[in-house]
């Protein structure tokens, strides 16, 4: 099995139950592999199977969110950063792994891989909000705040069973983040 199919296969598993929900069993059922083979791809265990989904999402994100300083156009950046964005979520009907796996159980190792994949992401839109105008303080506001908004319109969908929410927040982003 290709390595991002099994981490994306992982991965669905982490969004679902969380770290510690997360059984071997449940991994291995989830992957359609035995425990064996799993121990011997990831012979550290669930640690490091976590490690290696939340290597892979700093990826998908890093990827995601390239448009936002490379485009010459901002806005047409962020636009398609938050196509891209919505793609990692499949248009706002997955639970966000950044969340879920960081839940109770994680380990520290997880949770900075996590919070540097968060960092990276308010900091790439703090930085297109800035080449769109704002000031270093209110994009970094700005930023703050969009993140919050899709990061809880994904909470509201899974609670909900509709992504509405999650589909304005990306919408919206362009205008979070560069006004109108």
């Amino acid at each position: 099995m290709p390595d991002d199919e099994l981490f994306d296969r992982l991965a669905e598993v982490f969004r679902v139950a969380g770290f510690e929900g997360a059984s071997l069993g449940a991994l291995a059922e989830g992957t359609r592999l035995r425990r064996a083979s799993l121990y011997h791809r990831f012979p550290e265990g669930k640690v490091q199977m976590a490690e290696a989904v939340m290597g892979r999402v700093g990826e998908r994100f890093a990827h995601a969110l390239a448009p936002m300083a490379d485009d010459p156009d901002v806005r047409a950046g962020v636009v398609e950063s938050g196509r891209r964005i919505s793609e990692i979520y499949a248009d706002g009907t997955l639970p966000c792994v950044l969340d879920t796996l960081t839940l109770s159980g994680a380990p520290e190792t997880v949770r900075a891989m996590a919070a540097q994949t968060t960092r990276g992401w308010i900091d790439a839109m703090a930085a297109a909000a800035q080449r769109g105008g704002a000031s270093p303080e209110s994009a970094c506001a700005a930023a703050e705040e969009a993140f919050v908004r899709i990061e809880g319109s994904l909470v509201l969908a899974r609670l909900r069973g509709a992504p509405s929410a999650f589909r304005r927040a990306i919408t919206e982003l362009p205008q979070m983040l560069l006004g109108a």
